[in-house]
């Protein structure tokens, strides 16, 4: 995981000496484009497709999001869990006959994969998104970049502080990092 240690990032010693090194979250790591962390892969449906199209496309891609595109393949729309949480879930709409464009977010905020990480940032702060659509330079769905990536980086950043935690955090490992 050391491809994610930035320039100038000082070596230090662990208890055990094996000379990890420091990783730091700073502007160089946000200014990174998206793509350098991975693309999911998306599910994308035509406008046309209906709301059981949409779970049944969301399952599929163990994603939470669905990319709407045009007969031109051009993204028109984003439909979320969160989309079908509030706007479908409670019975007000038969997700059978219902298409995605009757509750869909229409015209989403889009960034391109060379986007720096930081924009997706912003998006998701500002404007309460999850998911945010990438598009290239015809507008077409290239993919979705969602919270879980930028969580991901994040964890990757610090295996050992994060991933090796102990399951319950009132465990008496994980106030030893010796594990014994």
């Amino acid at each position: 995981m050391d491809d994610h240690v930035l320039p100038g990032d000082e070596a230090y010693a662990d208890p055990v000496g094996a000379g990890r090194r420091r990783r730091t979250i700073d502007q160089k790591t946000f200014a990174k484009p998206i793509k350098s962390i991975g693309l999911r892969r998306s599910a994308i449906l035509a406008q046309s497709a209906t709301v059981a199209d949409a779970i049944d496309a969301m399952r599929a891609a163990k994603i939470g999001s669905v990319l709407v595109t045009d007969s031109s393949g051009r993204l028109v729309g984003i439909l979320t869990e969160r989309d079908l949480l509030n706007r479908a879930a409670k019975g007000e709409v038969d997700p059978k006959t219902t298409g995605i464009q009757a509750i869909m977010r229409s015209k989403p905020e889009t960034l391109k994969p060379d986007d720096a990480i930081a924009y997706a940032l912003r998006i998701m702060s500002h404007g309460g998104c999850r998911h945010v659509p990438l598009v290239d330079a015809d507008g077409r769905p290239v993919g979705v970049v969602s919270v879980r990536d930028i969580v991901d980086l994040i964890a990757d950043l610090f295996p050992d502080d994060i991933l090796t935690l102990p399951t319950d955090p009132r465990s008496t490992f994980a106030k030893n990092p010796e594990g014994a």
